[in-house]
């Protein structure tokens, strides 16, 4: 029979049975509690306890993602899906804002005419944001490329990056030239992720600033 379990406890309970699944299946990964947060997050969103063995984690990430919205980063999504699932609430208690440049008209135009994807010219407008910028990538492999190019080039340093892009091309590698570099990030390896798991680390780093902050 249901469980039956009060609307406003379903997603306390969720949590509950994701704990004691990670205990049943062996996991013994060496995290902080705030990496916990972000896989027991992103299990949550996608039932896909695969997440507990493939996300990684810069040095310090979530420190450093946390740090960064104190300071009033700016979040850069590459999908208006993204944009709509992180918690703006949240993000508008430390000053921060969150954008995304994919559906404006001008960055349609420009890539049809540089032959080249959406999700790269809206990361090159994306770098011309004064301050720090943390870029959320649920979708666009190019995403990651382009932020890696000019990188290399000397040209931008993103301040964090969050690249769990989902798919079949580019993706894998795309994911694997930010694990290879000195960006500070979170990286779902393999194909799997999407925007409703950029959303949700997001959101898993932000509830787990609150809770910090009114220790």
């Amino acid at each position: 029979m249901p469980e039956q379990i009060r609307p406003e406890d379903i997603e306390k309970r969720s949590f509950e049975i994701i704990t004691e699944e990670l205990q049943e299946r062996g996991f013994q990964r060496d995290v902080t509690t705030g990496q916990l947060s972000v896989i027991k997050r992103c299990i949550h969103t996608t039932a896909d306890f695969d997440y507990s063995e493939t996300l990684c984690f810069s040095d310090g990430a979530v420190e450093t993602f946390q740090s960064l919205i104190r300071e009033g980063a700016t979040v850069v999504t590459d999908t208006n899906m993204a944009l709509s699932g992180i918690n703006k609430q949240e993000l508008k208690g430390y000053g921060c804002d969150a954008v995304c440049f994919m559906a404006d008209a001008d960055v349609a135009s420009e890539a049809v005419k540089k032959g080249v994807t959406r999700a790269s010219v809206s990361m090159n407008r994306a770098m011309s944001i004064p301050g720090p910028v943390i870029f959320v990538i649920g979708n666009a492999p190019t995403a990651l490329i382009t932020l890696r190019e000019c990188y290399d080039a000397g040209m931008y340093t993103p301040a964090f990056v969050i690249g769990v892009p989902v798919g079949f091309v580019n993706v894998v590698d795309a994911k694997e030239l930010i694990t290879e570099s000195d960006i500070p990030y979170i990286v779902n390896r393999g194909r799997k992720g999407g925007s409703n798991v950029a959303a949700a680390i997001v959101n898993a780093l932000l509830y787990d600033m609150r809770g910090y902050d009114q220790k």
